[in-house]
This record gives structure tokens, sequence and C-alpha cells, in this order.
């Protein structure tokens, strides 16, 4: 199945959800309207909602409470963002100016404030302690997340151990949720969700691997974001961590000093070195590897053209290019 088909197969759900955020979105408070239509509108791939609707239906779900749910996991991934962008000081995300830099940085974070309490209202709403457990667990880990990627900024030290909690906390836990709500809406035994939560793990985990390689290869005009945004910010991901590990003694000083002064300047030497350690290559490998558990995970489930679109979403995450 091609990601176009994928998109094809769900076009009419992700139109429903789309309608849904767009009209829970709504406020009485202009900047609010303002602030939260450009970030939600600037362009993201939707798959954390996408999630949800595809668990719910490959667990035989019949309702409608999955489209509040996708719109919930949406919300509180753009709150994630728009704070996001804050911390880094980003001007640029999905080739437009951030929030941030359009509207400041007070207005991002109030604004992230309401899609995060206003998920939590459309949550209760669905009146199933399981859903609000799963998705105040997962919000509660994200913000851990951040806060310990903030103390990881700049230090040449972080292993691979530690950069991994970031991953898991930060970004794969709302992929974790999203599987794990469409499979409590389909009431399955605790076996069959804790597969899907895996899926969901091992697919976030290898979707932020690949972004960490995209840092560092990719094609700017495609993802919309400046090459080595991570390394300006201090950011010590998979590729500089294996590079310090693998290079000479003279290259890992490199890359060290540009972690600890977050120096752009020294890019394209770092790059060379990442290149001739094979540190990308090594980082797309493993997120093969978690595309690969992610599948396995799916072992159990009955065969559908929804569990095949989310092996062909594990297989994209570890082998796509923007």
């Amino acid at each position: 199945m091609s990601i176009d088909a994928i998109k094809e197969l769900l076009a009419s759900d992700m139109s429903i959800v789309d309608s849904v955020i767009r009209d829970r979105l709504h406020s009485d408070v202009a900047l609010v309207n303002q602030v939260g239509e450009y970030i939600v509108n600037s362009g993201g791939k939707r798959l954390r909602p996408a999630l949800v609707v595809l668990s719910a239906k490959a667990f035989g779900y019949q309702g409608k409470f999955h489209y509040d749910l996708a719109a919930v996991v949406e919300f509180i991934h753009t709150a994630t963002l728009l704070h996001d962008d804050v911390v880094d000081e980003s001007d640029l995300r999905r080739g437009r100016a951030t929030a941030s830099a359009l509207f400041g940085n007070a207005a991002s974070v109030l604004v992230g404030d309401f899609l995060y309490s206003r998920a939590f209202q459309m949550m209760v709403q669905v009146n199933d302690m399981r859903v609000m457990q799963t998705l105040a667990d997962a919000t509660n880990l994200i913000a851990e997340g951040e806060v310990l990627q903030l103390l990881n900024c700049h230090d040449a030290d972080v292993d691979v151990e530690n950069y991994m909690r970031v991953i898991h906390c930060k970004t794969a836990k709302l992929f974790e949720a999203a599987m794990r709500l469409g499979a409590i809406l389909g009431k399955v035994d605790a076996a069959h969700e804790q597969s899907a939560a895996a899926y969901g793990m091992h697919l976030g985990t290898a979707f932020q691997l690949v972004d960490d390689v995209l840092d560092y290869s990719a094609d700017e005009q495609e993802t919309g974001k400046h090459l080595g945004d991570d390394l300006a910010e201090g950011k010590p991901t998979l590729p500089l961590i294996y590079a310090m590990k693998h290079g000479t003694a003279e290259q890992a000083g490199v890359v060290r000093r540009a972690i600890e002064e977050g120096d752009i300047d020294s890019f394209p030497q770092v790059l060379e070195i990442i290149r001739q350690t094979g540190a990308l290559e090594h980082t797309r490998q493993q997120a093969q590897r978690e595309a690969e558990a992610a599948c396995a995970a799916l072992a159990n489930l009955p065969e559908s053209s929804f569990k095949a679109t989310l092996i062909t979403l594990a297989n994209f995450s570890a082998t796509r290019q923007f």
C-alpha cells in the first residue's frame, strides 16, 4: 500500500476530524482563533490523529468518538509545537514563520495553554476513565520529556540511553496514546491494547530518529526547516552521539565543542564528521529496527486494510525523506 493509497483510504475520516478541529478550535477571543488556526493549518502530516482513526477501525469500533479523540490528540500535539518553538526560539516550521515569530512568545504560550485545556474538555465528554487516564498520563510525560530535553541541551556527555528516554517521553508517548485510544474504544482485551500501544511507541521512536537524521541531510525546501537547527540549539541527538563515539579524538572534540557552544558556524565540519563516521546510516538502521518492532507488535491483529495501512506507515516512518 502506497502513501497516496493511505491518504485515499483515510480521506473521508480525516475530513471529519478536520471539521471537529475547526469547530472545537473556536473561541470568543479573536487572538486565540488567529494563532490556533495558523498553527493547526500549517501543513502538518496529521499522523497522530490518523493513528487514532486507524487503531479504532482496526479494532472494529463503530461509534464516533474516535473523531473527537483524534482532534484531542492533534490539539495536544499542536500545543507542544507552540511551546517548543518558544523554548527553541525557532523562527521557521514547515516552511512558514512560527507562531511565536509572527504573534510573539506570550501569545504562543497562552494559546498553547488554551489548546491543552480544550483537549481536556473534549476528552471528558467521551466519559471514559481509561481515555482520560491515557491522555492525562501522556500529556504529563510529554511535559517531562520537554524538561529532560532542556536539561540535555549543550551537554555533550548525554548518552544513548538518556537520548532515547527523551524520545520516548517527548515524541513516542503521544503516538502510543493515539494507538491505545483506538484499542480502548474498540473494547479489546489487555493483550491487544498493549500490542497497539507497543506499535505506537516503536513508530514514534522511528519517526523521531529519522527527524534527527533529516536535520543533517534533508532538502530544506521539503522539510521547511533549516539544516543544523538541532546543532544550533545544542541538542545532542543520536547522529552526534554516535559520531563522537566512533570518530577520532579530534573529530569528537569538534562535535563536543559544537554541542556545548551551539556553534552553527561549525556545521559544515560537523556534517563531514557525521558522514565519515556513518552516523546517519547508523541512526537510519536504528529507525528501521524500531519500524520492524512496530510491525511485529501487530502480528496478532486480524488482517484488514487498516492493519496493512499501519504496517505501511511503520515502513514509511523509517525510510521517509521529509
